[in-house]
């Protein structure tokens, strides 16, 4: 993507105006954060962004800064207050991080009256902006307000894996959200590239169960972490055992036990971006197909608050699939949107 197709699309998708600031945030490594190739060339693509919007403010209006803070070493972890701070002066924020920040920068567009519209962009690379980036967003606008009306009907999700595991999210007593990569008005927020519907499964919490009883999500969830494969087996949106016997598998039990929000079922998201290209990233990865978190979901209309929000992605492509993914509606109708490991586009 040149210098003009980059213009054009911060057109389209961020609608920058005259009198409006813009931030840049990216984090750098630290102690035991150790940069590499992949963190120095998004470090290098902030930049480019920087000096592109630059120039358009320089005719059009606007201001832009870029700022560089100490990465937390987890997805969803705080940031520094200094740079919450500092982001709420300004109209536009992208963060193109390695961690991501979308749990700091969300509240910012959730405040009323919202004076912020923000855009996560963690582990973005450069390759991208001729992939999901150069996908048309009117058309993914479409695919994703189709699919938060179907997740919003929704009162259960049954899903199979490519490893013959399967899981079942229970959907009731939540409202769905949308990823339509429209970042152009104050509160709005989007993971850039863009294009999901997503919903938080019902929890049952304490105070939730005493209305609606326990929570239905329940199964098997195929999870591998540097070529080990792991399964965790959940039972009331809860991740209650780890089989595996793997050094990884351990480590995730460390991981669990440390923090016991953790082990919540945070999320069921389904990418729409038929621009994606499945290479391991996630933050392109999950807007090819089917993906589901754990950790936090209070950022997301959920009930839990957690140190971390984890996406685990099975798009087609990747070494776990999820294979097949359909929806029961509060009519007791079934509908199925994933079929042979893609998206159903045709129902969309």
């Amino acid at each position: 993507m040149n210098i003009q197709e980059r213009r054009i699309m911060f057109e389209q998708v961020f609608f920058p105006q005259p009198g409006e600031k813009i931030l840049l945030l990216v984090d750098a490594p630290h102690d035991h954060l150790k940069d590499s190739q992949g963190w120095r060339e998004r470090r290098e693509m902030a930049a480019e962004w920087y000096e592109t919007f630059h120039m358009m403010g320089e005719k059009t209006g606007f201001s832009v800064s870029l700022i560089e803070y100490p990465a937390t070493g987890m997805h969803n972890a705080p940031i520094p207050s200094s740079v919450i701070e500092r982001a709420r002066q300004h109209s536009l924020v992208l963060a193109m991080t390695t961690f991501s920040a979308t749990s700091s920068l969300l509240p910012l567009c959730t405040i009323r009256p919202p004076l912020t519209r923000c855009a996560s962009m963690f582990l973005v690379e450069k390759r991208m902006e001729d992939t999901a980036m150069r996908a048309d967003y009117h058309t993914i606008k479409r695919y994703a307000e189709t699919l938060k009306h179907l997740l919003d009907d929704a009162v259960e999700a049954t899903i199979a894996f490519s490893t013959g595991d399967e899981l079942t999210i229970d959907l009731r007593y939540r409202s769905a959200g949308m990823d339509n990569g429209e970042c152009t008005r104050a509160g709005q927020f989007i993971n850039f590239p863009s294009g999901e519907g997503f919903k938080v499964p019902y929890e049952g919490t304490p105070r939730e169960i005493d209305r609606y009883g326990p929570s239905k999500t329940e199964g098997m969830l195929p999870v591998l972490i540097d070529g080990e494969l792991m399964t965790f087996r959940i039972e009331k949106n809860t991740i209650v055992d780890i089989i595996g016997s793997g050094k990884n598998t351990e480590k995730m039990r460390i991981f669990f036990k440390e923090n016991p929000t953790r082990r919540n079922i945070a999320e069921l998201g389904l990418g729409c971006n038929p621009m994606a290209q499945v290479t391991g990233n996630p933050l392109e990865d999950e807007k090819a197909g089917l993906h589901i978190a754990y950790g936090k979901s209070t950022h997301l209309g959920g009930s839990i608050d957690s140190d971390i929000h984890q996406d685990l992605c099975y798009a087609k492509g990747l070494p776990v699939e999820g294979t097949s993914l359909t929806l029961r509606t509060t009519q007791d109708q079934s509908v199925t949107l994933i079929e042979k490991g893609s998206l159903r586009y045709d129902i969309l």
